[in-house]
């Protein structure tokens, strides 16, 4: 390996130098004798830097300067021709001497070829030292003095450097001022704020000095400000000028100023600025002018109020969750109410009829609340296989009186159309946002149409999507159509072309949000006086879902076996849920005892810890949930069977549940509650639980 000699001061250096750093000279041979034998004959001359190899040596020139290189031009791997060629190629290296060391080929065409790779000497084998010695002085004093002129002209340039700042200190004086102006002003006209100064009169407000990008910020040429003394008043908001007028006049008597307000600019739009200023007084305390600052703060303004429409809607979010609770426990005692009626209340035909119109109204109540909970983010949802056929029909009814008469709604669907893996009531939901805003940019009527279409993408492509077969769902209006500037922007939360009063500006975002969550994407196209349309993309459902769904296609629930009757505690703060709900397990045969929070059913089964079979509990109670109620129940009594049922509940809490509870979700069939009863018998002991909907058991995590 090579080693690197360490700088050593040069002899006869003057005393009023610095130290000098020895000239180094870089020897490369592969044969370790040679290295040595050299290293001895030129060591006295410079400092030696050996390397073994023309890899090593390139290594070598990379960190610092040498005054000659003595090159072997046999060597293995590259060879000195090689090693010369490269280092005349580098712009840092090309001036640096090369001497070629051979033991063989003294003919002119190899001297020749030496010489054409940048060679300026050639040593041969075995060396004289004295040859040697003295070749390498001569480029050792060429280097030396090279650096000593360049070190004498740093010396002189700096010795004229600081008589040229010894005889200019004020023009550099005046050149930092100007460069300090220079750089506020640069700074002032980077920010959107405008640095003025107002006279004593504000009555016309005409300034006399204005610093920044006015243009940019108003629309209009200062120029023209000022020929225009009304300018500033006449374009105030009219909700705002008597407010802005009165502070104005007001600012001569306080000395400062300091209000927010709107301005209409060249371009029609208004903004909003922040204008103060504070009154300059003179070396007596006599007034002179106001000085002041002109900030556009529309960008704070409007982050300002998507805050609160966000906590707004956030404030609904939760709001709706608590409605849907009441809701539900509302209609779980309507529908058990009837149940009831129809077991024990003979009833005749058209009796039956209405009992049969009033639970389909109820289970429409039921199926509406599920969307709201949807909404608000407090229900589960998950993906799973959804054909175009059925959700057509189910957003068509949906949609049968929002729409009216004057829009016409389309669907192209086919038998050959794939089946879309996503959560179906938040492709319900997306279609419903983007087929009523399509109703919207049609006022007076036309045709929305909805399509699907299989699409399989190859490669990554221009929406983002990996490999993979899609589904297509496009809805398309003969609206008005979006301009191209806002077409990036529609996806925007809170963003709307809508009126104010007219559009929340979410529900874009919603649907971009659900299919990126989804796994797909949006894409958007549209002309001025045209139309929109927007396509949803949907990962294809995989095999496994598609075998899941055929399984879950059998409506209702299987016969229930006949069931031994079970002691059965009963707890619900809903007095309406609680009758109805007591009097259905009675009808299936069971004892009841009931309750209305949880300490009254702890204090039961205190009392008879080995007198009931099952705890049936509302989730969402006060004092103590449905969950609790269940968990200190079982240290009375270990493994007692629980069901919880809710009509509201956050996932969150519900997965602090023991293990081997049922969910059974408000409102509930009579068949859906016997159910759920024969399953929490069997799964006692189990680490999974039911979430009995409104439709067949379904298991879930």
């Amino acid at each position: 390996m090579a080693s690197r000699a360490s700088f050593q001061p040069m002899s006869q250096v003057p005393a009023e130098k610095e130290p000098a750093e020895r000239a180094r000279v870089l020897v490369v041979d592969d044969d370790e004798r040679n290295l040595l034998a050299i290293r001895t004959v030129i060591e006295e001359v410079a400092d030696v830097v050996v390397a073994a190899s023309g890899e090593e040596a390139l290594r070598h020139l990379l960190r610092g300067e040498f005054a000659v290189i003595l090159l072997d031009v046999y060597m293995p791997g590259m060879d000195g021709y090689e090693t010369a060629q490269i280092i005349r190629s580098r712009e840092q290296t090309k001036r640096i001497p090369i001497v070629f060391l051979s033991a063989v080929n003294k003919e002119a065409e190899h001297l020749i070829r030496g010489y054409s790779m940048g060679a300026v000497d050639y040593v041969f084998k075995p060396v004289e030292a004295v040859v040697l010695r003295s070749k390498v002085a001569v480029f050792v004093d060429l280097f030396t003095m090279r650096r000593e002129i360049q070190r004498k002209a740093r010396q002189e340039q700096q010795l004229l450097d600081a008589n040229l700042r010894a005889n200019a200190e004020r023009l550099r004086a005046e050149q930092d001022l100007r460069l300090a102006e220079q750089r506020q002003a640069a700074i002032i006209a980077s920010l959107p704020i405008i640095v003025y100064v107002d006279p004593l009169a504000s009555s016309p407000r005409v300034p006399v000095f204005v610093s920044g990008d006015f243009l940019a910020m108003t629309g209009f040429e200062l120029d023209h400000a000022k020929a225009n003394p009304d300018l500033w008043a006449e374009r105030l908001h009219d909700e705002d000028r008597e407010r802005v007028l009165a502070a104005m006049a007001a600012r001569t008597d306080s000395g400062t100023f300091s209000v927010e307000y709107r301005w209409q600019c060249a371009d029609g739009t208004y903004k909003h600025f922040h204008d103060q200023s504070v009154l300059m007084r003179d070396a007596d305390g006599k007034p002179l002018e106001f000085a002041g600052t002109l900030m556009d703060v529309s960008d704070r303004r409007s982050l300002e109020s998507q805050l609160v429409q966000a906590q707004k809607m956030d404030a609904i979010g939760k709001l709706t969750g608590g409605i849907a609770h009441d809701f539900n426990n509302l209609l779980a005692a309507v529908l058990g109410g009837l149940g009831l009626i129809e077991r024990r209340i003979p009833l005749a035909d058209d009796q039956k009829k209405i009992v049969t119109m009033t639970r389909h109204a109820a289970e429409q109540g039921s199926e509406l609340v599920g969307r709201l909970l949807a909404f608000a983010r407090r229900q589960k949802l998950e993906p799973a296989c959804i054909e175009m056929a059925k959700l057509s029909k189910t957003v068509s009814e949906l949609l049968t009186h929002t729409l009216g008469g004057l829009v016409e709604l389309q669907w192209e669907t086919d038998e050959s159309l794939w089946c879309a893996y996503a959560d179906e009531t938040q492709l319900e939901l997306a279609l419903m946002n983007l087929i009523i805003n399509a109703r919207d940019a049609m006022p007076d009527g036309g045709r929305i149409s909805v399509t699907g279409s299989n699409r399989e993408i190859g490669a990554q492509d221009e929406i983002g999507l990996p490999a993979g077969e899609y589904l297509v769902i496009a809805v398309s209006d003969t609206g008005c159509g979006i301009a191209p500037e806002m077409l990036e922007r529609v996806l925007e939360p809170f963003f709307t072309t809508k009126e104010i009063g007219k559009g929340t500006g979410l529900g874009l975002s919603m649907v971009y949000g659900f299919a990126k969550q989804s796994g797909g994407a949006i894409r958007m196209n549209s002309a001025l006086g045209e139309g929109t349309s927007v396509e949803i993309w949907l990962p294809r459902a995989p095999e496994s879902a598609l075998e899941s769904a055929v399984e879950l296609e059998p409506a209702g629930l299987p016969e229930q076996p006949a069931q031994r009757p079970l002691r059965i505690l009963l707890v619900d703060d809903h007095p309406g849920v609680r009758a109805t709900t007591a009097a259905l397990l009675q009808d299936f045969g069971h004892s009841v005892a009931e309750a209305s929070d949880g300490p009254e059913v702890l204090n039961l089964l205190k009392h008879d810890p080995d007198g009931y079979d099952l705890i049936v509990s509302d989730y969402a109670m006060p004092h103590m949930s449905g969950a609790e109620v269940i968990e200190r129940g079982r240290l009375i009594k270990d493994d007692l069977p629980g069901i919880i049922i809710t009509g509201y509940a956050d996932a969150q809490s519900i997965s602090r549940r023991p293990n081997d509870v049922l969910v059974l979700s408000k409102p509930f069939t009579p068949e859906q509650l016997q159910s759920a009863i024969a399953a929490a018998a069997k799964s006692e002991g189990s680490d999974t639980w039911v979430d009995q909907g409104a439709g067949p058991a379904r298991s879930a995590a």
